[in-house]
């Protein structure tokens, strides 16, 4: 390949990137998220030279994609070639921020090649996948479509063009490892986002982080039945130009477990939406909490002996994880906080949601019924209401003033007070909104009634389990989750095994303060940033350096403090976690992932890029920006 890239010709500059992942326009993890409010940066710095490639999903691309020809030449004679092979392939735009341009393959329209891939995987890298492993045989097929499309693609491209590959996660791990095998002239990422050893590890309870340099990682993996799924993760780390990762903390493990540092760490960012003035986040958070409210009535219909205005709404959300997600350490510190308040004879209640989706089969029908009830309730003082304004204007209107007595009428009364009667119900409100279909073994019923929370009347932590996802379109719960986060206080997320860590992130950039924990990367990286993360609402529980009792004493006493702040308190820390957006929005953070590709371009051609002045490359800036001077101007509150 020959490089034009001296006296200042920097139209080379421009790489084809080609962004692969599993979840491009699939849903199915974190990495989602990362992909798709990371197109709007993407989009802007590199045009229409940046492709999202993915798997075809029929129904998100009948509701995410606009189908259209390819735009590009090059691309659009590829495109054909690989049709006419009998490559289904959908060439769009995914419709979300940046609109960018996405290729999709259907990888079953080639499944007849899947044995023929798998020997030539083997013959090339020793790696067998002679396993019962649908996943893992998705995810060949998809490596060696993605490969023969960047294959055919660098054979028709102008020979001086860029072209670099990113990859994500181990799914996409054989898309790099045959783009090296086959000696393409692509400079190639890979990214992980947690590593699989470490996932699996974790969720069997063992004393990772203490242990990291000590595992014996090949029988590990073979123990838990990963062993060919971890040897193509590693392959991708070891064969990418440049290896990257999202945290620091994840930094270390994959050092131990993939056994390569990484070459940058790229931290998870998101899109902000900056609001002209303060006041328009905080009447955000007084509607979306107003809904809240209403659910709450009901759901407490009966036994609603607490109000609202001394009532914070803490929650804790995400996949069904346990003891990675901090569940355990959620609720445990949850019956401490029970006891404190209630031996300080404080007035607050506090309502912990747990929102975490697992196996049901419908709704608790005391839970509809309680809020069928409020309902009717509602109408009925509604239609009261309604009557006695137009008796009091009618009289007012005559120049009387109405005795209170005479504005409801005897039949009101007797209708109202059947109401009150039929609210009454001698068992307590639910801790859990639905069925579970495994009630008796599961994990956080069994946990809420070890440490007996059962939303009893004097208790002033009231807990409420709702295992499935919200929704606007929720029968019992409509509210979507964007909505949900405004209208609550706290979000507790004490993880223990968090490689980033969406949803303390996604609380910063709505003014929602947060507790993180040490172990997750969003912790560890405000941890590195913040002089006092505290004073802006990020509060980071140590799960590294203490025992498990005294971290979850450590939550209980964050939890209690937040209960003794004032209103006005609370509305000033808002304020101050707010603005935190900026540290958060790919505008900055995206630097990382062109930090990322600059260095696997110079890897792939160091001779070339060496003739470059700073000047020409035009990367200087970023790579000065790089720096904590970065940050200088977005930190110095």
């Amino acid at each position: 390949m020959k490089l034009q890239l001296t006296g200042g010709d920097v139209s080379g500059l421009r790489p084809y990137v080609f962004e692969t992942a599993w979840e491009v326009v699939n849903k199915v993890g974190g990495i989602y998220t990362v992909i798709k409010t990371k197109a709007g940066v993407t989009v802007e710095e590199l045009g229409d030279h940046y492709y999202l490639l993915g798997p075809y999903n029929e129904q998100s691309v009948r509701t995410e994609v606009e189908v259209i020809q390819p735009e590009n030449k090059v691309i659009a004679d590829v495109v054909a070639s690989m049709r006419e092979k009998g490559v289904k392939v959908i060439v769009g735009r995914w419709l979300i921020d940046g609109y960018p341009q996405v290729i999709l393959f259907d990888i079953n329209s080639h499944r007849h090649a899947l044995e023929a891939w798998k020997k030539e995987l083997w013959d090339k890298t020793h790696i067998s996948t002679n396993v019962v492993d649908s996943e893992t045989d998705n995810a060949i097929l998809f490596g060696f479509i993605v490969t023969w499309f960047l294959s055919e693609f660098r054979q028709r491209v102008a020979e001086d063009a860029l072209v670099i590959a990113h990859f994500h996660e181990w799914l996409s791990a054989v898309g790099l490892i045959m783009t090296k095998m086959k000696s393409l002239d692509v400079a190639t990422l890979f990214t992980t986002h947690a590593t699989l050893l470490g996932r699996y590890l974790c969720a069997g309870q063992v004393d990772f982080y203490n242990n990291l340099p000590h595992f014996d990682v090949d029988k590990e993996a073979g123990d838990r039945g990963i062993y060919h799924r971890y040897c193509l993760e590693r392959a991708g780390v070891s064969l990418a130009d440049i290896f990257t990762t999202v945290s620091q903390i994840t930094a270390v493990e994959a050092e131990h477990l993939l056994k390569k540092k990484p070459d940058v760490v790229t931290p998870n960012g998101l899109n902000v939406v900056q609001f002209s003035a303060l006041h328009e986040f905080q009447n955000l958070h007084a509607k979306s909490k107003d809904k809240i409210h209403e659910f709450i009535r009901g759901h407490f219909h009966g036994h609603f002996n607490f109000k609202l205005d001394k009532t914070l709404y803490f929650f804790i959300a995400g996949r069904y994880e346990y003891f990675n997600k901090g569940a355990d350490m959620f609720i445990e510190s949850l019956a401490r906080l029970n006891y404190m308040l209630q031996s300080s004879g404080s007035d607050y209640t506090v309502v912990a949601f747990i929102i975490m989706p697992t196996k049901t089969n419908n709704f608790n029908v005391d839970s509809l019924k309680s809020q069928a009830s409020t309902k009717q309730l509602r109408e009925i003082v509604n239609h009261i209401q309604g009557k006695m304004g137009a008796k009091l204007f009618e009289k007012a209107l005559m120049g009387e003033i109405i005795d209170g007595k005479d504005l409801l009428d005897k039949d009101d009364f007797l209708q109202l007070k059947r109401c009150i009667y039929a609210a009454q119900r001698p068992q307590l409100p639910p801790v859990v909104t639905h069925n579970v279909v495994d009630s008796d073994g599961d994990l956080v019923l069994n946990h809420i009634r070890r440490v007996r929370l059962f939303n009893d009347h004097n208790d002033r932590v009231k807990v409420i389990f709702h295992p499935e996802f919200l929704s606007p379109t929720n029968a019992l719960f409509s509210i979507d989750y964007e909505e949900f986060i405004r209208g609550c206080h706290l979000g507790v997320f004490p993880s223990y095994y968090e490689p980033w860590g969406y949803t303390p992130a996604e609380c910063t950039v709505m003014g929602i303060p947060s507790v993180t924990t040490n172990l997750s990367g969003f912790g560890s990286f405000m941890g590195e940033h913040l002089r006092d993360p505290s004073s802006y609402g990020i509060y980071i529980v140590d799960r590294r350096y203490k025992g498990v009792d005294e971290s979850i004493q450590e939550l209980a006493d964050i939890l209690f403090d937040f209960c003794k702040m004032s209103r006005r308190q609370r509305i000033i820390q808002r304020n101050r976690t707010e603005r935190l957006s900026d540290m958060l929005d790919w505008k900055s953070l995206g630097i990382y992932y062109k930090k990322a590709r600059y260095q696997a371009l110079r890897k792939k051609h160091p001779e070339a890029f060496l003739l470059l002045s700073d000047e020409d490359t035009g990367v200087s800036i970023f790579f000065r920006m790089v720096s904590a001077v970065v940050f200088a101007s977005t930190y110095s509150y």
